[in-house]
């Protein structure tokens, strides 16, 4: 029996306006038609730079993606006024999901190829340094094994600075192919209570419909207090699609 039917989810889109540079809006859609085909109603918050903490506290899961450095710094700006909120909403256990530019925020800082350190929001254990020129950027397809939710996911990265988890914090996946979180250590992403952080674009989540579904069925859980079994959705299509990706990448699915 389907028991996520006629409920309601608030998906708040964390700066659609300015952190939007890599189709984030994929994901937000995705989300959205999953939801509409199981019968529950979401409700997309659109929080842009002023946004109400009193409407984000009102997000039952959030997503927020990357931009270029001159729209992270106005987000920054705005972010860091908003900080003990987000914090308290993540420490909560509502599930997120940080793309790029939002999941470096996250971290405790990142130093620029100069050596300017610009400070993060601290909420997870992580850093990021840019190398500067002399090293190439971390592009191309990726694939990576998630134990979290026992599933290989694919996606395209595109960034210059190179990721560091610290203690308490784990990977969201390990590299099979790619380069993830620094070209280093093999791993991509990190996780923290029910938020993942990603380098993972494409958008996300229309190549990847299991983690889509794991967000939608956390948040409903925390919402409700009560285990929550989502109806089985088709899969085909997204899995040819997966299909071809990994294909390309020789890697299995």
């Amino acid at each position: 029996m389907n028991i996520s039917s006629n409920k309601t989810l608030n998906i708040g889109w964390l700066y659609p306006q300015l952190m939007n540079i890599y189709g984030d809006r994929g994901n937000i859609i995705t989300l959205q038609k999953r939801c509409e085909w199981r019968g529950i109603k979401a409700k997309v918050l659109r929080l842009d730079v002023g946004f109400s903490t009193k409407d984000l506290e009102k997000c039952d899961l959030l997503i927020m993606g990357g931009a270029q450095d001159k729209q992270q710094e106005k987000v920054a700006e705005d972010l860091f006024k908003k900080r003990n909120v987000l914090k308290k909403i993540i420490e909560k256990g509502i599930p997120g999901l940080y793309i790029c530019g939002a999941y470096q925020f996250l971290g405790n800082y990142y130093k620029e190829a100069n050596g300017h350190v610009i400070e993060g929001l601290e909420i997870f254990n992580i850093h990021t340094e840019n190398p500067g020129e002399n090293k190439k950027r971390l592009i191309g397809n990726i694939s990576l094994e998630s134990s979290t939710i026992s599933y290989r996911l694919l996606g395209f990265e595109n960034h210059g600075g190179r990721t560091y988890l610290g203690n308490g914090i784990k990977p969201f996946g390990k590299v099979l192919k790619g380069f993830g979180n620094n070209g280093e250590d093999e791993t991509e992403g990190a996780i923290y209570k029910n938020s993942f952080g990603t380098y993972l674009h494409g958008p996300i989540l229309p190549k990847n419909p299991k983690l889509a579904d794991y967000l939608i069925e956390k948040a409903l859980e925390i919402k409700y207090k009560k285990k929550i079994t989502l109806e089985i959705l088709d899969y085909s299509l997204e899995e040819k699609a997966r299909m071809a990706i990994a294909k390309r990448l020789q890697v299995t699915i």
